[in-house]
C-alpha cells in the first residue's frame, strides 16, 4: 500500500467517502431496508450475548481497552516513540490520521444525533451520537497506521502477512464488541470503518511518512563529472525478499541523485562478496553499494579496504550490527539514500589470523571466543529465515550455559594474563541489537579494540552482568572484566566455537586480532 501511485491511493479513498456519503444518507433518512435490518442484527446479537455472562465480562473489557481514553493514551504512545526513533514523517502521518479520524467521527456524531439501540447488554447509558462508531473508527485508524508502519519497517513478508493479520482480526473482534453489546448498529460500524479507510488512504496520497532523502537538509555536494559517477552495487539475493523490486528501486534513486546506471554483481555460496567487490574496483567503481548481512558487508570491506572506494551499506541481515553503530537506517530506503548521498567517513577494520584453518582475514564488528559464537553455531537457518533475530535468542538459551575456558590474553604484546570465561568478545564497535552497550567505550574510528569477557558461575549470575551492561557499570571483577588496545590475542586451552560478525569460523584456540585505523570508507548520515 505505501508504495502505490497516489492517484491509486485517492481512488480508493474517494470510493471510501462515496461510500461513508451513502450510508450516512441512508441512516440520517431511517431508509426502512436498512432501518429494518440494522435492528434485527443489532436486537438479536444483543439478546444472544446478554444469555453469555462470562462473554459479556470479555466484551465489556474489549469497549474499556478501546474507549476515547485507552485510544487517546495508545496513539500518543505510539505517535511518540516514532519521533524519538527518529521516524518523525511516520510520526506526523500517525497523528494526523489519528487525530482527524476522531474529531470528525465525533462532528458527525453531533450533527446527525442518531440515537443509540434500546437495547444494550450493560446499563450504562451513552449520551453521544450512535452514527458512526467511536470504537470503529479509531481501530481502524490505529491498526491502518500500524500496517502502514509495517509495511514500511519489517523486511520479512511473513512476518509482515502476520502482522496484518493479527491487526486485521482486532479491528474484527471490535467491529462484533460493539453489536454484541448492543451498542451501536451494524450501519454504525460500517460508517466508521469507512471515515478511517477514507482519511487513511487520503492521507497517505498527500503526505508519505517515508523519511526525506538526507541531501535534502544538507549542502549541495561538489558537481562531480558524470564520467566518475561509476556505481556498482554488490547484492547477497538471499537477503532481500525481491531481487528485481530491490533493484528498481535502486535503479531509480541513483538516476535521481546523479550517478550512472549502476552495475550489478550477485553474491554466490562459492564467493559471498570477496570476488565481486574486486571487479568493482578493478572497473574503477567512484562508489560500491553493499546490500546483505554482516558477512556479506565484512567480504566487501576487507576487499575495498585502503582502495579509497567508498562503501554504502545496506543492512539486510538479522544483526546488521555495523549499520546499527554507524547510524545507517534499517529501513532500506532510507539506507539507499545515505548510500547514494551520505558522506564518507574513514573507520577501522580489524586483521585475524589464527590456527585450525583460519585463514588471515579481517572483521568489521566483533570476534568473539565461546558462549557467543556457541550461539552463532547452533542457529538454525530454516527458523532464522522464519522469525530472524528470535532464532538467536532460542539459540542463546540453549547455549546460556556454555562451559567455561581457560584463556590466555595478551594485549599490545604485553605480559600474557589467564583467565576463566565462559565468553571473550574483541569488538570495533559497541552497541549489540536493541542497543545493549556491550562495550560502550568502544568506537569504530578510534584505533582500538576494545575487549569483554564474561564468567557468569550459575545461572542467575547472568542477571547482574546484563544489569550491569545495560547501566553500563565502569566496575570490573572476575564475572566481567575489560581490557583495550591496538593488538590483541587470545589463547584457549582447548578447542573452542570462533565467530567473525556473527559468522562461525570452526573451532579453534587462537585468535590473533590487530586494528588497523581509518582503513576504510564508508558512506553514513550527514
Amino acid at each position: 500500500m505505501i508504495d502505490r501511485p497516489r492517484a491509486w491511493l485517492l481512488t480508493w479513498s474517494a470510493l471510501c467517502l462515496t461510500l461513508l456519503a451513502v450510508v450516512t444518507v441512508l441512516v440520517a433518512t431511517q431508509w426502512q431496508p436498512l432501518w429494518e435490518l440494522d435492528r434485527d442484527i443489532s436486537r438479536g446479537a444483543a439478546d444472544w450475548t446478554r444469555s453469555r455472562e462470562p462473554m459479556t465480562d470479555v466484551l465489556q473489557a474489549v469497549e474499556v481497552a478501546t474507549d476515547t481514553v485507552a485510544a487517546l493514551i495508545v496513539s500518543t504512545l505510539v505517535v511518540l516513540a516514532l519521533w524519538l526513533k527518529g521516524h518523525r514523517r511516520a510520526a506526523v502521518y500517525g497523528a494526523i490520521v489519528m487525530l482527524s479520524t476522531w474529531g470528525l467521527t465525533h462532528l458527525m456524531k453531533v450533527l446527525l444525533s442518531i440515537d443509540r439501540p434500546e437495547w444494550s447488554v450493560l446499563p450504562e447509558q451513552l449520551t453521544s451520537g450512535s452514527f458512526p462508531s467511536g470504537h470503529s473508527s479509531w481501530i481502524v485508524s490505529f491498526t491502518g497506521v500500524l500496517v502502514v508502519l509495517t509495511q514500511m519497517l519489517v523486511r520479512r513478508a511473513n512476518l509482515r502477512r502476520a502482522a496484518t493479520v493479527g491487526l486485521a482480526l482486532l479491528c474484527l473482534l471490535v467491529f462484533a464488541d460493539r453489536i454484541l453489546l448492543g451498542r451501536h448498529f451494524p450501519s454504525d460500524v460500517v460508517g466508521g470503518a469507512l471515515l478511517s479507510a477514507a482519511l487513511l488512504l487520503g492521507v497517505l496520497a498527500l503526505y508519505s511518512p517515508q523519511p526525506r532523502s538526507v541531501a535534502q537538509p544538507a549542502e549541495p555536494m561538489t558537481s562531480v563529472p558524470a564520467s566518475s559517477r561509476d556505481l556498482h552495487v554488490v547484492l547477497n539475493p538471499v537477503k532481500v525478499e525481491d531481487v528485481g523490486q530491490f533493484q528498481s528501486i535502486l535503479d531509480a534513486m541513483a538516476a535521481e541523485a546523479g550517478w550512472n546506471e549502476p552495475v550489478w554483481h550477485l553474491t554466490t555460496v562459492e564467493d559471498p562478496g570477496t570476488g565481486m567487490a574486486h571487479a568493482a574496483s578493478v572497473a574503477g567503481a567512484d562508489l560500491v553499494i553493499v546490500c546483505g548481512g554482516d558477512g556479506t558487508v565484512r567480504e566487501v570491506c576487507a576487499e575495498l579496504a585502503g582502495t579509497g572506494i567508498p562503501v554504502g551499506i545496506i543492512p539486510a541481515g538479522t544483526g546488521n550490527l555495523l549499520a546499527r553503530n554507524l547510524d545507517i537506517p534499517l529501513y532500506i530506503r532510507s539506507a539507499i539514500d545515505v548510500a547514494l548521498n551520505g558522506q564518507d567517513r574513514a573507520i577501522d577494520m580489524v586483521e585475524v589470523s589464527g590456527d585450525g584453518g583460519l585463514a588471515d582475514t579481517h572483521f568489521m564488528v566483533m570476534a568473539g571466543m565461546g558462549f557467543d559464537a556457541a550461539i552463532m553455531e547452533g542457529v538454525n537457518e530454516e527458523i532464522k529465515k522464519k522469525v530472524g533475530w528470535l532464532a538467536y535468542v532460542w539459540s542463546a538459551l540453549k547455549s546460556l550455559m556454555f562451559p567455561a575456558v581457560r584463556l590466555e590474553i595478551s594485549v599490545d604484546d604485553g605480559p600474557v594474563t589467564v583467565h576463566r570465561a565462559r565468553t571473550v568478545l574483541v569488538g570495533n564497535v559497541g552497541f549489540l541489537q536493541a542497543g545493549m552497550p556491550l562495550l560502550p567505550d568502544a568506537a569504530i574510528d578510534d584505533g582500538v579494540l576494545d575487549v569483554v569477557l564474561l564468567h557468569p558461575k550459575r545461572f542467575l549470575s547472568w542477571l547482574p552482568i546484563v544489569w550491569r551492561v545495560l547501566a553500563k557499570r565502569q566496575k570490573t571483577d572476575e564475572t566481567l572484566d575489560r581490557m583495550t588496545g591496538r593488538k590483541v590475542v587470545v589463547r584457549a586451552a582447548t578447542d573452542t566455537p570462533r565467530q567473525l560478525d556473527g559468522d562461525s569460523v570452526g573451532l579453534g584456540r587462537e585468535l590473533v586480532m590487530e586494528c588497523v585505523h581509518g582503513r576504510l570508507l564508508v558512506r553514513v548520515p550527514r
